[in-house]
């Protein structure tokens, strides 16, 4: 890996397009004059750790939008093949003539009669807890080190999705604020991740590693999708929280082992890595202490263009997440095995994709061939505008099982590209806030979590292929408007508001030496 003329690419503004400065700092060469392998290495390790930790996390989340089919008494929840003029899709080879009933389940498994606005009341409640602790939970890690509130979110929601199928027992309320609770532990997660990769990613290698930690969403939707049809059909419904929040408390105690908050104080990390991961990041990513820059924060416009192209984003990524499971059994009329495991489908290829332009990413900064603006709004504008197009394909592929989920996969696979995007932008414009910025951003990003899989069972109350239509073309609009906005006002520019008090002063004296008056 080239050493760049020896600087951090966030080290100085001076450099107004603040993408174009040298890349790592000259003591990175004092212990060995080369960078440290990635094989084996300490932030390998950590971004594996996170890897699995979000594979647990996702797999704890959409675990629901599964069990659903089966929980789900569907002789009360059936549609009307007739309610749109007999469009609706007929049950062909590929289904059963009992695919839109609940499946069968062991002897002594409850089954509930829950409507599909009540469904999707319970397939967002997580979300209006994960709304609460984003930036408590991300400022809170800037300040004490993410690694206690990682591991320490993944345990609590873990330990609480034991409790589900006392709290279905109990009834919807019960599994609404019990689900609300699982999303209050999960919400410090993302802004704890942010806070240690400030700590732990050195400059050029930010988006592969960041991107292969973050995958871990993807794929942990991947395998926890057919696994849940797998388990839920052998074992009945609530073995798929019990096996979910078990393999979450395994992880939490490797983590807690494993795991250091910072290069400084890990046990097993080489002196020479060590030296080179602080050394590259400088002073940017110390922690910031317990006040923080809130007013100009909230005035920084490439703040704002990442809040609202997140935001944009995942209304399609949330709709798919939780409702495609649902799209599957009633317009298309796959079983639950083929539920599931087509549903999990588009989100192998968004994890590949997700690591892949993670590499790539810093191949182009790391050659020189772009700016940092410039990687992330090309990648931003692919993983957002592309996906866009496929939903709409998906809207118009009818009754075809084969198109659907074609265009589906093709969507969710390009989507992965945004991962190098607007996704890890926080960290660009400013490092030593990254935790609290992430806890801000996901705040408003996770609203569609909220909202969209309420709208979803609002346009889909009647399950006509008009409504999922409506559905999917919604997502598209909003996913490229978001495209549009990051391309418009996004930065990779440090923002001087992040910079440490002494670096913005000398930052003042340089430039004011530099501009001819």
């Amino acid at each position: 890996m080239a050493l760049q003329n020896g600087y951090s690419i966030n080290s100085t503004p001076l450099d107004e397009s603040g993408d174009t400065t040298p890349l790592l700092k000259k003591e990175v060469v004092d212990v060995d004059d080369s960078v440290p392998p990635q094989c084996c290495s300490a932030r390998c390790n950590l971004a594996i750790m996170m890897f699995f930790g979000f594979s647990v996390v996702y797999g704890l989340r959409v675990n629901l939008s599964v069990a659903m089919v089966a929980m789900v008494n569907g002789t009360n929840s059936q549609p009307s093949l007739n309610s749109s003029g007999g469009h609706e899709c007929p049950v062909s080879s590929h289904g059963n003539n009992n695919s839109s009933q609940t499946p069968d389940q062991p002897d002594g498994i409850p089954q509930y009669s829950w409507d599909s606005p009540t469904q999707g009341l319970l397939l967002g409640a997580f979300f209006f807890g994960y709304l609460v602790t984003q930036i408590p939970g991300g400022y809170l890690a800037g300040h004490f080190g993410g690694s206690m509130f990682l591991g320490g979110g993944v345990l609590g929601t873990a330990a609480l999705t034991l409790l589900t199928p006392l709290a279905a027992q109990l009834g919807p309320y019960w599994l609404f604020g019990l689900r609300a609770l699982e999303g209050f532990g999960e919400g410090v997660t993302f802004p704890a991740m942010m806070a240690m990769w400030a700590r732990w990613a050195p400059p050029l290698e930010r988006s592969r590693l960041m991107t292969l930690s973050g995958s871990g969403a993807n794929f942990g939707a991947f395998v926890a999708l057919p696994l849940t049809g797998f388990i839920c059909h052998s074992l009945g419904w609530p073995a798929v929280f019990y096996m979910c929040g078990g393999a979450g408390c395994i992880w939490a105690v490797f983590w807690f082992i494993l795991v250091s908050d910072q290069p400084a104080t890990h046990p097993r990390i080489s002196t020479r890595e060590k030296h080179y991961i602080i050394n590259s990041i400088g002073k940017d990513g110390g922690a910031h202490g317990w006040s923080v820059p809130l007013l100009p924060m909230l005035l920084s416009v490439p703040l704002w263009a990442i809040i609202v192209s997140q935001m944009c984003a995942n209304w399609g990524y949330y709709t798919l997440l939780t409702s495609l499971p649902t799209y599957m059994d009633t317009v298309l009329h796959f079983d639950l095995r083929q539920n599931a495991f087509l549903s999990a489908l588009p989100y192998l290829g968004g994890w590949a994709f997700a690591v892949i332009s993670g590499v790539v990413a810093d191949s182009l900064l790391e050659k020189e061939l772009l700016s940092v603006t410039a990687v992330r709004k090309i990648f931003t504008i692919t993983g957002l505008l592309l996906p866009a197009a496929f939903l709409v394909a998906v809207g118009y592929s009818g009754c075809s099982g084969v198109l659907a989920v074609t265009f589906l996969t093709l969507s969710t696979t390009v989507g992965g590209t945004s991962a190098a995007g607007v996704f890890i932008n926080q960290i660009d414009i400013a490092p030593r806030y990254a935790g609290v910025l992430l806890g801000i951003t996901n705040t408003f990003a996770t609203i569609p979590g909220v909202v969209a899989p309420i709208v979803t069972g609002y346009l889909t109350k009647d399950h006509s292929l008009a409504g999922w239509r409506n559905v999917f073309c919604l997502s598209a609009g909003i996913s490229a408007g978001g495209a549009l906005v990051f391309t418009l006002f996004g930065s990779g520019k440090v923002q001087k508001w992040a910079l440490a008090e002494e670096d913005q002063e000398q930052a003042e004296t340089e430039r004011d030496g530099l501009i001819p008056t």
